[in-house]
């Protein structure tokens, strides 16, 4: 296999890669189109396989291609990395991070916005998912997620923390009844959150023995807050994706005794390296911002950033 002989040739198959887009690169670069492909062909004839499946309409990584993408980034980052600490302005956050979360609360993505406001010079490059990402290999520069790091190429920081509820509308109680024991669930329509990584459900806080029937499974937030303010059973829930409904009177906390389940935020950034200005300001900014605000950004369990708020939620672990 030849030498891959252009830095361009790389940035501009990850430009590509991240837009799946030819003229869309093209535009960020100022060229043609046809200069994108001859570009990404010629780096195709010196790699020896094939990057993108094409098409007239669209483009897409192949599995070589997505390999291959994930060394890209690390070889850029490391070289943004070198520059970053011998360029005299290093002192100045600028430069490109990206950012992996699972899609955000309404006060996750505030906190973002004041970010770009604060830190114009900073581009924010978000990744909104529920997979568990892998932040060095995939050359993510910090992620939001939930639990105790286990991961020691990672360097933690603590945001913030949370709890869950489970709650039911006030129709529905009026219907079924208000249960007073855990036991009494087994005559309740409960839902359930199902892990779209693994196929399992989620737990709910019940002493052992005890499991809470199934009225209705799905990986996604938005219906198991709807099913619930519709009276449709009761649902187990982060506090702050339901501070609405709950303010309004629309849901009530239920066998409040029983969920006592907290979890607290991290952000994670690849450790053994220099740290960027621009990586410095946004762990403070943030970590500040959430921690003010007593952390209370909705977890999922998995991957550990901010689910969606009251009428902008998504597939995100409740």
């Amino acid at each position: 296999m030849n030498a891959v002989d252009s830095l361009g040739g790389l940035q501009t198959f990850v430009q590509a890669a991240d837009s799946l887009s030819f003229v869309e690169t093209a535009r960020q670069q100022g060229v043609s189109a046809s200069a994108v492909g001859k570009a990404i062909a010629r780096l195709e004839r010196q790699l020896g396989v094939r990057l993108f499946h094409r098409s007239t309409r669209s483009v897409a990584l192949t599995a070589e291609g997505k390999l291959f993408l994930a060394r890209c980034r690390r070889v850029l980052d490391e070289l943004e990395q070198g520059a970053a600490e011998l360029s005299s302005r290093s002192s100045e956050p600028r430069g490109t991070l990206r950012v992996a979360l699972p899609l955000a609360s309404r006060m996750l993505l505030v906190v973002l916005s004041d970010f770009t406001q604060a830190y114009p010079q900073v581009h924010l490059d978000l990744d909104f998912d529920d997979r568990l990402v892998d932040v060095v290999e995939e050359g993510f520069d910090v992620v939001l997620r939930v639990g105790e790091p286990g991961d020691s190429r990672l360097n933690s920081r603590r945001v913030g923390d949370f709890r869950r509820l489970l709650v039911a509308s006030p129709a529905y109680l009026a219907r079924k009844g208000v249960p007073r024991t855990p036991a009494d669930l087994a005559h309740h329509d409960c839902l359930h959150y199902r892990y779209p990584t693994s196929g399992r459900m989620e737990p709910w806080p019940l002493p052992p023995g005890l499991e809470a029937p199934v009225g209705m499974v799905c990986n996604d937030m938005d219906a198991r807050v709807c099913f619930a303010t519709r009276g449709r059973g009761i649902a187990y829930l982060p506090e702050h994706m339901v501070r609405a409904e709950l303010a309004a009177g629309e849901l009530v906390p239920v066998l409040g005794d029983c969920a006592t389940a907290r979890g607290s935020f991290h952000l994670l950034w690849p450790s053994g390296r220099h740290m960027l200005p621009k990586l410095r300001v946004f762990l403070d900014f943030v970590g500040e911002r959430l921690l003010a605000q007593g952390g209370e950004v909705a977890a999922p369990s998995h991957r550990g950033a901010a689910a969606p708020a009251p009428r902008r939620r998504g597939r995100t672990p409740g």
